[in-house]
């Protein structure tokens, strides 16, 4: 028999700034885009009731030089503004599209504030209970940790999540995300294992801000299994449900079918805007079934431990970046959505940084201060 011969997958291959091919400058664009059809294992979810939109525009937005800036940035994929069930702005790229799923990254870590607010609400967990309480096997990275600590991004580990360093520790990690090849003599554990097996000599955090990891939100995640006795996927198809997606909700997973709630999710900008319209409604659903609790957002939004500059005068509250009057988050690359729970606005703006590392720092200030601004025009019913 002859023998066949195989060569890797070159969107998963690493190269030598430790990325995969998807990752780097030359391929992010087209990466960001396809990440659903890209990752080694993907799951994928659908709504039975869709919440239909309707274009209401709001000339006011698209006459914004703030807009009109962000709109022309090479980096620009798209953008949705919705208030209720309409559509007030929405604007595209020449290579994207309205039924187009883009990489969301960290957005992803919004969907915790709901599950686990509601299992805060019921009683399943407690946020001044250590870790090791819920997850006896936890490593020393983790295990002497609040949950919310946890929450707000408050610990202090091995694991680094510096993007412009190639030996950062989440290039490890996203070898069990399932993003990448393994390189020759590397071991290929799950994201439970990877989290499970972090150290820390002392998990207080002293510095005054947060000290971001993309390990907490997946310890959040198994915490929520852990503490509700129910599967991941459960409570993503009742999310789904409740924001009445109308496209396909895709999360990467692991090789066990862990979905990574990190950042693995991959929607549409209108679906994106469904799922924080559900903030906007303090957790209610679009089938009349609470997905999330309204206390916990309300006081998610009022507290939280300081964002890193340029973005300090924010929070980091419950897997939220917050202001006091809206709550959001940003992605790795180029995304941030905001919801402005006082107008009722739900600004996305998706986007890919072609640069080296895919985290310039004023890139941030330009999709923030846009869609505060959008949030904070009066609008009448």
């Amino acid at each position: 028999m002859t023998e066949i011969t195989t060569i890797p997958n070159r969107d998963l291959a690493v190269s030598d700034d430790n990325k995969a091919r998807w990752n780097m400058p030359d391929h992010r664009r087209h990466g960001f885009h396809n990440l659903h059809r890209i990752a080694r294992y993907v799951m994928s979810l659908r709504a039975t009731q869709v919440m239909p939109l309707s274009r209401r525009i709001d000339m006011r937005i698209a006459e914004m030089e703030s807009v009109r800036r962000y709109t022309q940035h090479p980096a620009f994929s798209g953008m949705v503004v919705i208030r209720g069930q309409h559509v007030l702005h929405e604007v595209y790229a020449a290579d994207f599209g309205v039924d187009q799923p883009h990489s969301v990254m960290s957005i992803n870590k919004v969907i915790l504030n709901l599950v686990l607010g509601r299992l805060v609400e019921e009683g399943l967990i407690h946020l001044s209970r250590k870790v090791k309480d819920y997850l006896p096997q936890m490593g020393s990275g983790y295990a002497e940790a609040t949950i919310q600590q946890v929450f707000d991004m408050d610990v202090v580990n091995e694991f680094s999540e510096d993007f412009t360093d190639p030996t950062a520790t989440y290039w490890d990690y996203e070898l069990s995300m399932g993003w990448r090849l393994a390189t020759e003599g590397r071991e290929i554990v799950t994201i439970r294992e990877f989290v499970a097996g972090l150290t820390s000599s002392d998990v207080t955090n002293r510095s005054g801000s947060v000290h971001y990891k993309d390990t907490n939100s997946d310890l959040l995640a198994w915490l929520a299994e852990e503490a509700s006795g129910r599967p991941m996927r459960d409570m993503l198809i009742e999310v789904t449900e409740a924001a009445g997606l109308a496209g396909q909700f895709h999360i990467t997973c692991d090789s066990s079918g862990v979905p990574l709630m990190s950042g693995g999710l991959c929607l549409t900008a209108r679906d994106l805007a469904r799922l924080g319209a559900l903030f906007v409604r303090r957790g209610m659903g679009v089938n009349g079934q609470r997905i999330g609790s309204a206390d916990f957002i309300e006081a998610s939004r009022l507290r939280g431990v300081p964002l890193l500059p340029p973005r300090e005068h924010l929070r980091y509250s419950n897997s939220l970046n917050t202001s006091g009057r809206w709550v959001g988050h940003g992605g790795y690359g180029g995304q941030y959505m905001l919801c402005d729970l006082e107008s009722g606005v739900v600004g996305v703006a998706f986007s890919v940084v072609e640069d080296k590392d895919a985290y310039p720092d004023d890139y941030w200030p330009l999709m923030i201060n846009m869609l505060e601004e959008i949030g904070e025009l009066p609008f009448g019913d």
